[in-house]
């Protein structure tokens, strides 16, 4: 309480639910964060898993149908869909995705702005890459991860597209869902990361696969969350194997 982190939690878990979310359930989902994934590992410094993210993973686990619940939100400009746009992606393809919003372009700005359906905080592409500039600006985090992770996602969609090799939209897949949120201030979390800058490079590239790899044939419409877990949980291997040497050392010759 003392240091702002629970607060800290607690508010990066209000951005990864549904505005639609029960309070009660963001209570418990908030202490599933603080006090099993933070204070039951020892506390500040000592987590290995991201607590927002838990918390976000066993609430999706424990009530699916509130997390993924969307109001049809309507403007003056057009009509959103009552589901996310990877929703529809995943439903009914890209094609249904684009018709939707009335254009490939209307999609991308409604990307950029933040006009459509998704969690609190991940709608408003251009807000999210200020807030996440403004970070590495004052050096609070390095651009290794956020960068490499929104690339390899980018890369991936646009080789592993609908209609065969190279046929993705990585615009789209770089800006929909909870990408944009979970590189710039959930995958970045120090000590749930390696600490090199190879391994976190490394650790960004297999957040950005299992990203894609759930997006195009998972279940879910959406992978970030479980893609940084998993990554968190290969972080100590990820250390081993990326050792720099010992200066004068035998191997560093």
């Amino acid at each position: 309480i003392s240091d702002g982190s629970a607060f800290l939690t607690g508010l990066l878990l209000a951005m990864s639910v549904s505005p639609e979310m029960p309070p009660y359930m963001v209570g418990i989902g908030s202490f599933i964060a603080v006090a099993i994934a933070k204070q039951s590992m020892g506390g500040l410094g000592y987590n290995i898993f991201n607590p927002a993210h838990v918390g976000r993973a066993a609430l999706m686990a424990s009530w699916p149908a509130a997390m993924t619940l969307w109001s049809k939100m309507t403007t003056s400009v057009d009509v959103v869909s009552s589901a996310t746009p990877l929703g529809i992606l995943k439903l009914q393809g890209y094609s249904k995705l684009v018709e939707t919003f009335g254009g490939t372009g209307n999609l991308y700005k409604a990307l950029f702005i933040g006009n459509r359906n998704g969690c609190i905080g991940e709608t408003s592409t251009i807000l999210l890459v200020l807030g996440g500039a403004y970070l590495i600006y004052k050096h609070y985090i390095n651009w290794q991860i956020p960068v490499t992770m929104i690339a390899t996602v980018g890369i991936l969609t646009w080789i592993f597209g609908p209609s065969g090799a190279f046929t993705g939209d990585p615009i789209f897949h770089m800006m929909a869902g909870g990408l944009v949120i979970g590189a710039f201030f959930m995958a970045i979390v120090m000590v749930t990361v390696p600490f090199t800058i190879k391994g976190q490079i490394t650790f960004a590239i297999g957040s950005g696969a299992i990203t894609v790899l759930i997006r195009l044939k998972g279940g879910y419409p959406e992978g970030v969350c479980y893609s940084i877990l998993l990554m968190n949980a290969v972080t100590p291997l990820i250390d081993r194997l990326v050792k720099p040497k010992k200066f004068g050392s035998e191997a560093g010759r």
